[in-house]
């Protein structure tokens, strides 16, 4: 059932406004060039995803992470393809469920992730997934075998993101990236990576290569057919979320932070409310792959443009729900964020149309 649309000139009670998580519209761009590279009109799909296809080509865009999750599997299922168009072979809809199964009996991580690299090879060879451990560091890397000509920053990715999220749900726990290099030039969308890998991203690469603890290569295997059946449901789109399960600090710092807005509270104030010490706060959220700063930052951004989307409140009075010391501080903030002036940007919002607003 498709949900009501709110315009852009409606005023709703910011109580009722939930706060979502969103994601630059680099990354719909990225799922798209596919299903665009073949002449197709991808307008139909985003109307169904409730995303406007006028933020196409606004890097200032953004949109919340279920419709981003939404037109992922719409795609899927148009193109037959999960590898949205962008390979020399397809990934016919299914393929990511047998990845799952084929992995799902190994015993440990390591046996899993070698299993992945066997599979991907068969069916995706564009690219070489491998693993390496020295020492106490382990390194999951992806390579081309041929130079990709189609959203080539969006196939790196895409495949991280999907690797990342299958391994950690497979053992139970955070598979917490200590690094990241990636083979292109930083994206302008590139502050997303914080919560998405690691704010530990650096580009020009040779090619991708995610560091983390070698001792997690020995976790056990924790999931079987029941809990499998269950995670599939709305997958492979759901895993895009950005606030992952395996994530549960920045998930309670966030919550914690977004309780006590307008006040701008400090990182000891929300270990106190979590019953931490702050250096155990600071250590727990860096074994996450996050910070006490890019959550702050995250939270208000998303809220920024959900009054924006949503409301009419004047500038100055969005400012003060958010914490912040006066309209200017907002003003250079916002422009941080998303290289535009907030009012600009609720203009573009209006002039798109209101289904890049928000579910309620």
């Amino acid at each position: 059932m498709p949900y009501p649309e709110k315009t852009a000139t409606q005023v709703l009670p910011v109580a009722s406004a939930p706060v979502r998580a969103t994601v630059a519209i680099a990354f719909v761009e990225g799922m798209l060039a596919g299903f665009c590279h073949a002449g197709r009109d991808p307008a139909h799909f985003l109307e169904r995803a409730h995303i406007a296809p006028q933020v196409l080509g606004d890097p200032a865009a953004r949109i919340p992470v279920d419709r981003y999750a939404e037109l992922y599997n719409l795609i899927n299922r148009e193109l037959d393809d999960e590898g949205f168009g962008l390979f020399s072979a397809p990934l016919r809809v299914g393929t990511f469920e047998f990845l799952c199964r084929s992995i799902i009996t190994a015993s440990t991580l390591a046996e899993a992730i070698e299993r992945s690299i066997r599979f991907l090879r068969l069916l995706l060879p564009d690219l070489a997934v491998g693993l390496e451990s020295k020492q106490d560091k382990a390194c999951l890397s992806i390579s081309e075998n041929r130079r990709l000509q189609i959203g080539r920053v969006f196939a790196f990715e895409w495949l991280l993101r999907l690797l990342h999220g299958v391994f950690s749900w497979l053992v139970g726990r955070s598979i917490v990236l200590d690094s990241v290099t990636f083979p292109y030039p930083r994206p302008l969308h590139a502050e997303d990576y914080a919560l998405i890998y690691t704010a530990h991203s650096t580009f020009d690469a040779e090619i991708l290569s995610a560091a983390f603890a070698a001792n997690l290569l020995d976790l056990p295997i924790r999931r079987d057919e029941a809990t499998l059946l269950a995670f599939l449901d709305g997958a492979p789109g759901k895993l895009t979320t950005l606030f992952r399960r395996d994530r549960e600090m920045v998930l309670r710092v966030r919550n914690a932070l977004r309780d006590t807005l307008p006040a701008s509270t400090s990182l000891a104030a929300v270990a106190s409310a979590l019953h931490l010490s702050p250096r155990t706060l600071h250590r727990r959220l860096e074994e996450e792959g996050s910070s006490f700063q890019t959550i702050k930052d995250a939270l208000r951004r998303d809220m920024a443009i959900n009054r924006l989307a949503q409301t009419r409140q004047p500038l100055a009075q969005i400012a003060a729900e958010l914490g912040f010391a006066d309209s200017a501080a907002f003003y250079r903030a916002f422009v941080r964020w998303t290289s535009m002036a907030p009012a600009h940007y609720r203009r573009r919002l209006q002039a798109s149309g209101s289904r890049i607003t928000f579910r309620s």
